[in-house]
């Protein structure tokens, strides 16, 4: 390969150009930054996206949009009414036809202590617009139940889930859990934990249009 041949300035001096092999370097040295950099930043992107748990946001803040029990038809249940000593049972078909709030608790769940006030005091206010609430007592005693019920002074329908098939039909995984069920029998909402005011406000309006 013929070497480069010098070049002179109309002065006659030598002009000087740098070695063609040293800007390649350069060049391939901030190539490779550029796409180091880039690969960084995506990877940076992925980790986040994979450490951020999956969005369980709610609709008004009642239902969560990847509960696989919203839009099906609520489960039937028979159970017996938990104030009753003649055996009588409750179930879901005696409400067809009516929005229905299903509350599942139990007597030594704090948070179920907590929220027992506001199931009531919203089942006083829409009772008489045909709302149809029920409490579920679960992995408790009967006189467990009816302490609790009386202390918190819960004056809708309570039955007791002894056996644990409605929990399961139902999803539930702890109490408290509240189920919103509209008119045509379909749940439109859950809210699996204890329940906020705003929580069963939206709830009660899903399920009374």
């Amino acid at each position: 390969m013929d070497e480069p041949k010098e070049q002179f300035s109309e002065e006659g001096a030598a002009i000087v150009r740098p070695p063609v092999r040293k800007r390649t370097r350069k060049r391939s040295i901030i190539i490779f930054t550029v796409v180091s950099l880039l690969n960084i930043g995506l990877l940076t992107l992925l980790w986040t996206q994979l450490l951020t748990p999956a969005s369980t946001s709610t609709s008004q803040g009642t239902a969560a949009t990847t509960d696989v029990l919203i839009g099906t038809t609520a489960p039937n249940f028979i159970l017996p009414d938990l104030k009753s000593s003649n055996g009588t049972q409750i179930s879901l078909a005696d409400f067809k036809g009516k929005p229905m709030v299903i509350n599942f608790w139990s007597s030594t769940c704090v948070p179920c202590q907590d929220e027992a006030p506001l199931l009531e005091t919203q089942w006083q206010r829409v009772k008489g617009q045909g709302v149809i609430f029920v409490g579920i007592d679960v992995e408790d005693t009967q006189n467990d139940g009816l302490s609790f019920i009386h202390q918190h002074g819960a004056t809708y329908n309570n039955v007791i889930d002894t056996k644990g098939d409605t929990l399961v039909n139902y999803g539930v995984t702890y109490t408290p859990e509240t189920i919103f069920i509209n008119r045509e029998g379909k749940v439109v909402s859950a809210v699996r934990m204890e329940i906020t005011s705003q929580q069963l406000q939206a709830g009660l309006q899903a399920i009374m249009r």
